[in-house]
Parts: C-alpha cells; sequence; structure tokens
C-alpha cells in the first residue's frame, strides 16, 4: 500500500433527498464529478442522485469497500440517521 492512499465510502443523494447512493473510491473528487456528468453508475443517472450528503474516510480499500456493504445492509432510516449525525440540514457537501 501507498502511503498517504485514501479510500472513501460516500453516500450520494437527489434534490428532493428522496433516494439514496452508496459507493466507495479512491478519488473522492473524481468519482462525485463522474456521477454530476452522467458517468458514475447507471442507477444515479436514472434518478439524478448526484449530491453529496455523507462520506467517511478510510486508509484501507478493504475497510472502505467493507464499510459500503455494510451501509448498503442498513435500514434506510439508518442511513438517514447517520448522515444527520454530522450534516443535519442534509445539504449537499463541496469538495471545492
Amino acid at each position: 500500500m501507498k502511503q498517504n492512499e485514501k479510500y472513501y465510502c460516500y453516500i450520494l443523494s437527489n434534490k428532493n433527498r428522496t433516494v439514496l447512493y452508496i459507493g466507495y473510491a479512491d478519488d473522492l473528487k473524481k468519482r462525485i464529478t463522474q456521477h454530476q456528468k452522467g458517468t458514475g453508475a447507471l442507477f444515479t443517472k436514472k434518478y439524478n442522485v448526484i449530491d453529496l450528503v455523507y462520506y467517511e474516510q478510510f486508509v484501507d480499500k478493504k475497510v472502505a469497500k467493507s464499510r459500503e456493504r455494510q451501509l448498503k445492509n442498513w435500514h434506510k432510516d439508518w442511513k438517514w440517521n447517520l448522515i444527520k449525525e454530522t450534516n443535519s440540514n442534509i445539504e449537499t457537501i463541496s469538495l471545492n
């Protein structure tokens, strides 16, 4: 593993905050841009799920992937509660 590598597990939502998408990436900014351009995933393109509302950072790719799988298995209410712990107004997070 390279020094200073970072991996992310992230949650996206749509404008009306009715749909959630969970993914992981090694370059979060690039991956979010792909979703916003419609090249990230068919699901995000179909439902216009492009707003970053939550993310976690990891130094191990396996841990990030494991966290993604864990969150995908959570109930929707648990996911929303997790988001609200750090983003109480469920605002779009800017990575600029």
